[in-house]
């Protein structure tokens, strides 16, 4: 036989098991690696799909919110004569659909962020808190997974907001939320009062006016402006009143013409008072025949007494969902088919109790929103779901600390919870001026008791632009922004700045109150001569009668401020008829005589003519229309002469 060959060069090398084992190692490593590789891609896919549907969620809710406040708008801008009781119906049906939606979704993040509360706890106190903020909503969420009794202070890190829960809760599988939304939409729009007929002088009606429709403008003329016209087919002669007091002693009164103008120039005076906008509803706004609401239960909040600042605070004990659970490289979770539950506290049957204080009240610590002002201590009031109104009964131990504007209280009942305030706490005003500030522009300055507001007016803009709380300056986010009239009305409101008295005001605040037409003329005069004219408040006013105002009157061409009264004159308007007062502001008693080489005349416009300068009655002649108009909404809303 022949040599054998040799098996090294035709057979591999045996492995060995060490080299076998670091294969298996390696080959391992490299699944492992793999599936980290999968399970970060598709964390981060499903990072990056959550946080595109948080994006789109949050412009959803934004459009709803949006949605929502135009609604309202709708509501309070139009007259309420142009509204039918179907269209309001369904514009309130549509408002509580859309906060319904809004609430549900809050709902449903709650229960995502609780389904997670293993994953997302506290290494110090093994429970899960968190707090997500947004523009006007912020959450507050607590998750009780250890269920310690000791641990019963639950403060939200980095806030003085929380709660202090008793034993028997902090034992439970129970999640504590706190939703802050820093608008209104638990309280339902009051119903616009209506008020009672009233027989009035078919004369002194005045009709909505169309300002392209000059016949219309004719025949809205007030009758005492009509006497002073001519004849039609003649040249047109304006007639003023004037006072001839006879040298033998006896004061007979007689009229005569004193000047002529163009019919032109009367009709353009008098259309930018008989605008369409200004003259629809303004003696409606006026009226005080309502019945005073007196059909209140027991610890009911009177919403036409009282109104909500701040938002709502949603305050629920909710049970605790199940957890996902981490079973290879997934998460598994059990979702309830009833969705996210509020835990019954205390529950409907305590007959296993041994005492009734077994399930005493919850401590809850708020803080006041920044921008909220609160004049006095506020009152805390809980919702009452089936009444459909707020309720004060069910918290008790309630205490302000201004300083931090923290608010403590016991909670029996959850639900929205609200903090209110006295809304005629500003009334009545103390003193008031409005005062041009340039051509269009005016500067409307009212004093109370608390504090001082001024609000400057342009074109069809108000903005507010100084706020004074015991003399000093106070910073708020509506200062320098423009807004239309009623917005703006409806921010300065939600702030706590309430100047604007409703159709219920005079029952709860003791007031000067004028004949609304009297009143109404008063204020559309003063809009159109504010161009060039400042008018402040008059102690005299008081003395007066309720068909007639008094208020003081000076020309004013520059911005600067001019507080010398013995430069003010003094007129009293009854809303026929305007003349100036022999007295001035200090003097000792209150007298109607009028003041020597001084005549009567029929509309403030014509009264200011025998003392203005050229160049002020060019500035009358000249104001926007809808610059007057904003001036008139806004003497009209805050009623200066009948809240003052």
């Amino acid at each position: 036989m022949g040599p054998k060959g040799k098996k090294s060069a035709s057979k591999k090398k045996k492995i060995t098991k060490a080299e076998k084992l670091r294969m298996l190692q390696e080959e391992e490593e490299r699944r492992l690696k793999e599936e980290e590789e999968a399970r970060l891609k598709y964390e981060k896919e499903e990072m990056e799909r959550f946080e595109t549907e948080r994006i789109e969620k949050e412009k959803w809710q934004q459009l709803e919110a949006k949605l929502i406040e135009k609604l309202k708008l709708v509501l309070l801008e139009t007259p309420s004569y142009d509204l039918q009781d179907k269209n309001v119906n369904q514009y309130q049906e549509s408002i509580q659909e859309l906060q319904e939606l809004l609430h549900f979704k809050f709902n449903v993040a709650t229960e995502i962020l609780l389904r997670q509360a293993s994953t997302l706890a506290d290494l110090d106190s093994g429970n899960m808190e968190k707090i997500i903020q947004h523009e006007n909503v912020t959450l507050y969420l607590w998750a009780n997974l250890k269920k310690n009794p000791r641990y019963r202070s639950i403060s939200f890190s980095e806030t003085n907001i929380g709660f202090e829960i008793p034993r028997i809760l902090a034992t439970c599988d129970i999640a504590l939320r706190l939703l802050h939304t820093r608008y209104d939409h638990v309280t339902p729009l009051c119903p616009v009062p209506r008020p009672l007929k009233v027989e009035q002088d078919p004369s002194t009606i005045i009709e909505p006016v169309k300002n392209q429709d000059t016949d219309i403008v004719k025949e809205a003329i007030s009758k005492e402006d009509q006497e002073e016209s001519k004849q039609p087919g003649s040249e047109s002669v304006m007639v003023h009143e004037e006072v001839k007091v006879k040298e033998e002693g006896d004061a007979e009164v007689q009229m005569r013409s004193v000047e002529e103008e163009s019919e032109a120039m009367k009709f353009e005076v008098e259309m930018k008072l008989l605008s369409e906008t200004v003259s629809a509803a303004q003696l409606l706004l006026l009226e005080n025949a309502c019945e005073k609401p007196e059909f209140f239960e027991a610890n009911e909040v009177d919403l036409f007494q009282f109104t909500t600042l701040g938002g709502v605070y949603h305050v629920d004990i909710l049970e605790l969902p199940p957890q996902c659970k981490p079973v290879n490289g997934w998460m598994i979770v059990e979702i309830l088919k009833e969705g996210l539950q509020k835990y019954k506290y205390p529950p409907e049957t305590t007959e296993d109790f041994e005492t009734e204080n077994a399930f005493p009240p919850v401590e809850v610590m708020l803080q006041v929103q920044e921008n909220v002002i609160f004049f006095e201590d506020p009152m805390v009031a809980r919702w009452d779901p089936e009444g459909k109104h707020w309720r004060t009964d069910g918290i008790s131990c309630v205490n302000y600390n201004s300083e931090n504007r923290l608010v403590t209280f016991n909670l029996e009942a959850f639900g929205p919870i609200t903090l209110i305030q006295d809304a005629h706490i500003n009334m009545p005003y103390q003193s008031w001026e409005l005062r041009p500030l340039e051509m269009n522009k005016v500067l409307l300055t009212v004093t109370t008791v608390f504090t001082e507001i001024q609000i400057q007016i342009k074109e069809n803009l108000c903005m507010l632009a100084s706020i004074k709380l015991k003399n000093k300056e106070h910073d708020s986010i509506l200062k320098g922004k423009w807004m239309t009239p009623i917005p703006f009305i409806i921010a300065l409101k939600e702030v706590g700045l309430n100047i604007f008295p409703t159709g219920h005001s005079h029952f709860y605040v003791v007031v000067n109150n004028k004949v609304p037409l009297v009143e109404l003329k008063a204020y559309r005069q003063m809009a159109l001569l504010s161009s060039a004219f400042a008018f402040s408040w008059s102690k005299w006013n008081l003395s007066c009668d309720s068909s007639k105002v008094v208020f003081q009157v000076k020309e004013h061409l520059n911005q600067e401020p001019d507080t010398e009264y013995p430069d003010w004159a003094l007129l009293m308007f009854s809303g026929d008829r305007a003349q100036r007062l022999k007295i001035n502001e200090y003097s000792e008693t209150f007298s109607e005589a009028l003041k020597e080489e001084t005549e009567f005349h029929s509309t403030l416009y014509h009264m200011v003519k025998d003392f203005a300068s050229g160049e002020a009655i060019e500035k009358i002649r000249s104001s926007n229309c809808q610059f007057v108009d904003s001036v008139c909404q806004m003497l009209l809303s805050t009623r200066l002469l009948s809240y003052s």
